[in-house]
């Protein structure tokens, strides 16, 4: 199915994707990602500012670009997109639900509507992009979606109920939709891509009621890493998960084996660890009623403001994408080591 220079050979039309929150952090690293191998991309975000210059950087890389503004909470405004996705662009074959906003604040400190409209973009926006992509993928019996996911759809955090809550329902959703596929023995497939804290613009434009600063928890990684990590699970989607990074793997594990535990000291360190020694500025944009970009005409990009900490490598990533290679070089050196061995006994 695919070349050895990418996902396509020479001989093969560019695959087309469909990229929800692609004007800024993981949606506009992984459409970068997809562009270099000359894919065509439906980009959809609210914004228009980021969304143009996304677009840009696509055309830039070798890829084809329909940028399409998108409200993720309104199922019209995806179904409408992914036919003119399909229409412009041609059959979908990945389908990446990466859209999310949130509030930062104790629970108590939230109100109802924006717990409604969070969890409308955050949740249901996943609930309205898989069910236009199967639209469009179950009469093909071909296609692949992507749910970018979190370490924190397994272990939630305080101060961030909104968010958590909401990952926890699309890992229960997904489940419940593989089991279905699965079923119909179909060949779609669905896949999630679980991820540590990354260093995206989130952190200054997500509505927040902390007195300081927002940030990811450490370690902190580069968005990047987690477009190489989608970009595999679009390529490689029979496995249920990718964890990536190696606190992402220690989080889910701990999770399930010492909750209590990790209930007490969260509530000694999540809410220290969450924020910067700076006061939280009165005029921070917030993006949960209206893009970041629309009042400021600003583009955000795919990086936040901790590039000085943040790492573009992880070993476990790594050991995780190498994992066939390094298990048949495993059984090698076993297989030559118990051969020279059985050469020693027979001297």
């Amino acid at each position: 199915m695919y070349g050895k220079g990418g996902w396509m050979s020479r001989h093969q039309h560019p695959r087309v994707a469909v990229v929800t929150g692609a004007s800024g952090g993981v949606g506009r690293a992984t459409v970068r990602r997809f562009a270099r191998n000359g894919m065509r991309i439906a980009l959809l975000a609210r914004g228009l500012t980021g969304l143009q210059a996304a677009a840009d950087e696509v055309r830039a890389a070798g890829g084809v670009a329909l940028p399409i503004q998108t409200d993720v909470a309104d199922y019209r405004q995806v179904e409408a997109a992914a036919a003119q996705a399909a229409a412009e662009l041609g059959p979908i074959d990945v389908w990446v639900n990466n859209a999310f906003t949130t509030v930062f604040a104790p629970f108590t400190e939230i109100t109802p509507e924006e717990y409604r409209r969070a969890t409308e973009v955050t949740y249901l926006g996943y609930v309205h992009g898989t069910m236009a992509a199967l639209r469009h993928m179950l009469p093909r019996d071909s296609g692949t979606i992507v749910q970018v996911g979190s370490a924190l759809a397994y272990r939630s955090i305080p101060l961030q109920s909104v968010y958590c809550g909401a990952k926890h329902a699309i890992v229960g959703f997904t489940e419940s939709v593989r089991c279905e596929l699965l079923h119909r023995k179909t060949r779609v497939r669905v896949t999630m891509v679980h991820l540590p804290g990354l260093n995206t613009p989130q952190f200054d434009w997500v509505l927040s009621r902390l007195r300081r600063h927002p940030r990811p928890v450490p370690p902190v990684y580069q968005p990047e890493l987690a477009a190489r990590a989608i970009e595999r699970a679009a390529r490689q989607p029979r496995r249920r998960e990718y964890w990536v990074g190696g606190v992402t793997v220690a989080t889910i594990i701990g999770s399930r084996t010492i909750p209590a535990l990790l209930d007490r000291y969260l509530a000694r360190t999540g809410f220290s660890a969450q924020q910067t020694g700076e006061p939280s500025s009165p005029v921070r944009p917030a993006n949960l009623w209206q893009p970041a970009d629309s009042p400021s005409g600003w583009d955000f990009g795919a990086h936040g403001s901790f590039d000085d900490e943040s790492h573009r490598f992880s070993v476990q990533e790594w050991l995780s994408e190498h994992r066939a290679a390094l298990a048949a070089g495993t059984l090698l050196v076993g297989a030559a080591t118990a051969a020279a061995g059985a050469v020693r006994r027979h001297r």
